[in-house]
């Protein structure tokens, strides 16, 4: 077969690689292919991001209402709720996306990619004739844009549990749910899969949920999940796992008859089970060993220049938006490259922001407390209640959350922020720009914060701090 030629070859058409394509091709007027095997867009808008929100926000508005005084009768309708998420996912189509890759201009190309050579890439195509297969060169540069896939271990392979695509595209409700796992997938799952009438059970091997976060707020997310009935079982371990009549029924439905799972000594049996234990890059069919490396020397960079990873396969924090971020800036450099010229710079602090959808809902961004001891970096640390700003209080009758931002004692400026409570992940982004910007405490206190809104926890937390911080003269 002929090779058909690109000056850029992205394998994986999720948003880390629909954004390296697009600011490759528009950074050079290069001619871009983009293959995908799967949904143009990606698990975060079918699997994800777009379809787990779609659901958690009308249970959150569901949840406010019901706690303010004044309002009467609130109730979530779950087929109305589900079909919500079919809209928001297309029903599982991918037109929509597929037509914006070709208006910007990149070549879609449907398929299993695999890398024969240096810079040659070979595709079982799926968009023709059943079974037709392709070979691509690149001029340039050849992308690894795979993504991730959820790690099943050993022990519960043979009872086919739900991973978090089952969750996310819920279609049988389990009457009773085990979800094994303390993190972002599993606590959120626990809110819409309760919501919509399970009585789950959550099995975390840890001491404690969320792991990543300040531990402050961790405990908030558990009182409240407590709260709502959900039975949290911290410091467990799951050591069995049996489904004797186990079988694939479809996304979203449950997998067969009742699954006994053994947990430190006793039995539990739950109509499903989840299994949430984490996410692992997917690069274990993109054909690595025809160039001489492995899945290390990809998530350590060891690789040659005409290969690059993004997003989630470069075993990078597996967030889209900041896969996005790291598209746009790889997508520049590989288009400046080409042409000759220095790559824009970038600014010395790049902090991760995150945003996880609990109740309450969690938004970080920057170190942890013990991120900045570890570091050896000297802080001060400023925390107050929720409640501290009129907005905030305002915002429930029942007051749950705290916001706290880390502060380096040296420089004046913030390396942290996390705040916990009612629409906190559209607060954080106002740190992330004082940590981007270097923005010294003793100027963001005259960032005057308009009232009543829970933006004045800004005003309350930097009265906290040490006074020669906020006033160093």
């Amino acid at each position: 077969m002929t090779d058909e030629i690109f000056d850029v070859i992205v394998i994986g058409a999720g948003p880390a690689g629909e954004n390296i394509a697009q600011y490759a091709r528009e950074g050079g007027d290069l001619r871009v292919a983009l293959i995908e095997r799967e949904l143009v867009g990606g698990e975060c808008s079918y699997y994800a991001c777009i379809p787990s929100k779609a659901l958690l926000r009308p249970i959150e508005v569901a949840a406010t209402a019901a706690d303010l005084d004044g309002i009467r009768g609130v109730q979530l309708d779950a087929m109305a709720l589900l079909r919500r998420r079919d809209r928001w996912i297309s029903g599982y189509d991918d037109a929509g996306q597929a037509a914006w890759v070709a208006s910007a201009g990149l070549t879609l190309v449907r398929g299993q990619a695999r890398l024969i050579g240096e810079r040659r890439v070979a595709v079982v195509t799926t968009d023709g004739e059943s079974g037709q297969g392709r070979t691509l060169e690149a001029r340039h540069a050849v992308v690894l844009a795979t993504g991730s896939e959820a790690i099943l271990p050993p022990l519960y392979a043979a009872a086919l549990p739900w991973s978090s695509r089952d969750a996310t595209g819920v279609v049988e409700v389990p009457r009773r749910l085990a979800i094994v796992g303390g993190g972002v997938v599993a606590c959120e799952a626990a809110g819409w899969l309760a919501a919509l009438g399970s009585e789950v059970i959550l099995l975390v091997r840890d001491q404690r949920l969320l792991g990543r976060v300040e531990s402050f707020a961790a405990d908030l997310v558990l009182a409240a999940m407590r709260e709502r009935g959900i039975d949290v079982r911290l410091g467990v371990e799951v050591t069995g796992c049996r489904r004797p009549e186990a079988r694939d029924t479809g996304l979203g439905r449950i997998h067969g008859g009742t699954v006994e799972l053994d947990v430190d000594g006793t039995t539990l049996r739950v109509d499903e089970v989840l299994v949430a234990v984490g996410r692992r890059p997917r690069l274990g069919d993109v054909g690595l060993e025809a160039v001489g490396l492995d899945d290390a020397a990809v998530r350590a960079g060891a690789v040659p220049d005409w290969l690059v990873a993004v997003g989630d396969a470069s075993g990078e924090p597996q967030l889209t938006h900041w896969g996005k971020y790291r598209g746009r800036v790889l997508g520049e450099a590989i288009a400046a490259r080409v042409a000759g010229r220095a790559p824009a710079p970038l600014p010395p602090l790049v902090p991760l922001p995150q945003a996880i959808f609990t109740d309450p809902p969690i938004g970080s961004v920057g170190m942890t407390y013990a991120d900045a001891v570890a570091a050896g970096v000297e802080v001060a640390v400023a925390r107050v209640p929720w409640a501290a700003a009129a907005g905030g209080a305002l915002a429930r009758d029942t007051v749950r959350g705290a916001a706290q931002i880390i502060v380096d004692r040296a420089t004046g400026c913030l390396v942290g922020a996390t705040f916990v409570g009612l629409e906190a992940p559209e607060l954080i982004h106002a740190a992330t720009v004082a940590i981007v910007g270097r923005i010294p405490v003793d100027v963001l206190r005259h960032a005057v914060p308009s009232y009543p809104t829970a933006s004045e926890l800004w005003l309350r937390m930097l009265e906290e701090l040490p006074r020669q911080l906020r006033d160093p003269r």
